[in-house]
């Protein structure tokens, strides 16, 4: 198991087509064979796989959107005097997204003419595409936003709800946009008529979600096992209960990773430790044991064969399942 110990805290960690990368507090980016570049002048706030899936695409308080492959980082687009708060990307469309302040904005992969610049009335805090990559969704108080990626003029789709939404997410299938709330809650709205669906009953503050199982499941932390919410059929999970794996009363789940067209699961806790299971299986693995600082990012590759992790002290891994 490739161990790395960073000299700063990790804001992200990812996998590329190359292996795992890990984007740093003090600006830089480092990859799991020891190639490094130093992108924003200040923290990275926010990364992304490069629709590629070569690389990683940063935000950073310097208000840069930068583009970095092993020897290589170009800037794709600055917002001035703003950090970029929230990023993602599309392989399907090739589009990135980023937010900085209460600003939206689009920009193609393939074309470096294309931006789009889209306003909220309050800020925004996430950012996601469905997956086509046709749709983002943003999460800003008050609810979710809906707006074509390509469209100048439009007035977006608002989807309500009271309340600060931190986090945003398709359903892999496209029928549901999830958030994650600052009053430890989940919400998710269906969008073929905007039903609204409540999922609380948290202890803490849910700082990561993530779909698995072909959308079948979404896992959550924020509790003191992993929650599964069912998106089995029409109505998600909408009437049906929560499960929870991995229950220890002793910590909380800090992030959650999954590969979206697989079964398996990993979690990062609070109390250091990282594990994996399979949800339809039985048991789970613990793949770091050894206690230590909280869990601050998780990622697990597309086909869900290794996991990267690392803590709030610069402590790193990568681990083959």
């Amino acid at each position: 198991m490739p161990t790395f110990s960073f000299d700063a805290q990790v804001t992200a960690a990812l996998f590329d087509k190359t292996g795992a990368v890990f984007a740093l507090g003090d600006g830089s980016v480092r990859f799991e064979n020891g190639a490094h570049s130093a992108v924003h002048d200040g923290a990275v706030l926010c990364a992304v796989v490069h629709p590629s899936g070569e690389g990683i695409v940063t935000g950073g308080d310097d208000g840069k959107v930068v583009w970095s492959r092993e020897g290589e980082s170009v800037v794709l687009a600055t917002s001035k005097g703003q950090w970029i708060d929230a990023i993602a990307a599309s392989a399907e469309s090739g589009l990135i997204a980023f937010s900085a302040g209460r600003t939206l904005s689009v920009i193609d992969s393939k074309d470096v003419a294309f931006r789009r610049d889209f306003q909220h009335e309050r800020t925004v805090s996430g950012v996601a595409f469905d997956p086509k990559g046709r749709r983002i969704a943003t999460s800003t108080y008050g609810g979710a936003w809906l707006w074509y990626a390509r469209i100048e003029q439009q007035q977006p789709v608002k989807l309500p709800w009271a309340g600060s939404h931190l986090m945003v997410g398709f359903s892999p299938d496209g029928a549901f946009v999830v958030t994650a709330m600052q009053d430890n809650q989940m919400h998710g709205w269906r969008l073929k008529d905007q039903k609204n669906m409540r999922m609380g009953g948290y202890p803490s503050k849910i700082k990561s979600f993530a779909f698995l199982a072909k959308g079948q499941l979404l896992a959550t932390a924020g509790a003191q096992g992993v929650v599964l919410w069912p998106f089995i059929g029409a109505n998600g999970p909408m009437g049906r209960e929560a499960t929870e794996i991995g229950f220890d009363e002793s910590t909380l789940i800090a992030q959650v990773a999954a590969a979206p067209a697989h079964g398996r699961l990993a979690a990062g806790l609070e109390d250091g430790r990282v594990w994996w299971a399979d949800p339809a299986g039985q048991g789970l693995d613990f793949i770091k044991k050894d206690k230590g600082a909280p869990i601050v990012a998780l990622a697990m590759s597309s086909g869900a064969a290794r996991v990267a992790w690392a803590d709030e002290d610069g402590q790193a891994g990568v681990v083959s399942l």
